[in-house]
């Protein structure tokens, strides 16, 4: 499986990547100063870019990780029933959350899960994405940190995935769309 040659666009290279996690780590290290931030992944996907970005924050930081889903197996599109696989290990009631997210698509399964963070009182709840595609969105959310807005192409990479694999690529492609139909 030659994981490249399924990429027909490169959309974000690996270098834009690193100097966007840089200036959003920095935004964000000035937006909350020295107080005490907790990161929330959303697995799988996010785990790159929630590593790279919790280290270009300068202030304190902790992270969790969550893993929900909206999407079966292969499939390209999202099934509308949000599932909760894996839920936070602390809490985080009183505390600064920063969602952190690989994507934003139609925004239900975002939207899902800041309410059920909101029930979980926070201190203050905000978004941050790598990637948003609002051509898709079928929920209006206010994200405060965009990393790159993106058309509506099935992306994978640099931990956006299909059938799980593609996100050990260093940039963010678009995958060719015979590889997920089957026609070639």
């Amino acid at each position: 499986m030659d994981l490249v040659a399924d990429i027909g666009e490169v959309l974000v290279s690996e270098e834009q990547i690193a100097a966007k996690v840089t200036e959003l780590g920095a935004r964000i290290g000035a937006d909350y100063g020295d107080r005490r931030l907790t990161l929330v992944s959303v697995l799988k996907g996010s785990l790159p870019f929630m590593a790279d970005l919790m280290r270009a924050i300068p202030s304190p930081v902790r992270i969790d990780l969550m893993e929900v889903s909206s999407y079966g197996g292969t499939s390209t599109e999202s099934s509308g029933l949000v599932r909760i696989l894996k839920d936070l290990s602390a809490t985080i009631e009183g505390e600064d959350v920063l969602i952190v997210e690989d994507i934003i698509d139609t925004g239900l399964t975002l939207n899902y899960l800041i309410r059920y963070l909101r029930g979980k009182n926070p201190k203050s709840l905000r978004i941050c994405t790598l990637l948003d595609k609002p051509a898709r969105r079928l929920v209006d959310i206010p994200v405060d940190y965009v990393g790159f807005t993106i058309p509506d192409q099935f992306v994978v990479g640099y931990g956006l995935d299909y059938g799980e694999y593609y996100r050990n690529l260093r940039f963010v492609g678009v995958l060719r769309p015979e590889v997920y139909t089957g026609l070639d």
